[in-house]
């Protein structure tokens, strides 16, 4: 008999996950603040946010804008916190039970990952983690909200386009963008494995993309009451457009609405 896959099995379950074993070193966060949850089923609530740098995506949706952290994804700027500041933060504001873990790619980070849920189970802490679902992460203790946010052909860059920052969008971002997009066996891990899920899908307010949003809804046997539709739009002009439709769609189709009050109230600000 073949021993080998049994034992590989018995060492990849008993493999400790990693964590941050340096509390001042710099890590990949380029944002960390207060602010109130604007998205999805844990709307209204305030919350800490800690964005990470580095995206496996470089979403681009149109009319509707390039992803509104771009500066995470398609040009990713360099960390500049540590994993005692994200405590100090939370020693700052005793009140806080939240926490929204956001990107960029987080699952890019799994060490960070893992340890925030070890912080979180000391602390009674909720998490919330954004995922596009390019990678399953396997945590020491199950995070307590997937906000599963697949992207779907509407987000593909167009050759040609300027970024943000002027470059020009070849063959080889869109390679990168749809290298780990719609990565199913991926996302069906992660929604095993971790406690609770929504699923919140971007709209840009074709019939093409909802047919998409509902086919894959389908495919993965995921209810309408955890779909939170998102408008796209990465300024508050955007949205304002798109805000009757998604309402008038989602009350048709009865799906949830999620706004995305944060661009609403501030516009192109940061660390909101």
């Amino acid at each position: 008999m073949n021993m080998m896959p049994i034992m590989m099995t018995y060492l990849f379950e008993n493999m400790k996950m990693k964590r941050i074993d340096d509390y001042t070193k710099t890590l990949p966060i380029i944002e960390l603040y207060r602010c109130v949850q604007s998205e999805g089923s844990r709307f209204g609530r305030p919350t800490i946010a800690i964005r990470t740098t580095g995206c496996t995506h470089r979403c681009y949706f149109g009319e509707g804008g390039w992803c509104d952290s771009w500066y995470t994804s398609i040009h990713p700027e360099k960390g500049t916190f540590n994993f005692n500041d994200i405590i100090n933060i939370y020693d700052e504001n005793p009140h806080i039970r939240e926490m929204m873990l956001t990107g960029g790619s987080p699952t890019m980070h799994p060490a960070l990952v893992n340890e925030l849920t070890h912080f979180a189970n000391e602390r009674g802490i909720f998490i919330t983690i954004e995922t596009e679902g390019s990678h399953f992460v396997k945590t020491d203790y199950p995070i307590d909200l997937i906000s599963l946010s697949p992207k779907f052909s509407n987000s593909i860059p167009v050759v040609g386009t300027k970024t943000p920052q002027g470059a020009i969008v070849d063959e080889k971002m869109i390679k990168q963008h749809n290298k780990f997009r719609l990565n199913y066996n991926e996302m069906k891990e992660t929604l095993a494995y971790h406690t609770d899920y929504h699923y919140k899908p971007v709209w840009d307010g074709t019939p093409e993309n909802l047919e998409q949003i509902e086919t894959f809804r389908e495919y993965m046997g995921i209810p309408k009451f955890k779909t939170y539709i998102m408008p796209a739009g990465d300024t508050r002009e955007e949205l304002i457009k798109m805000y009757p439709l998604v309402f008038d769609m989602c009350a048709e189709k009865g799906y949830n609405m999620t706004g995305r009050d944060h661009i609403i109230a501030f516009d192109t600000k940061r660390g909101v």
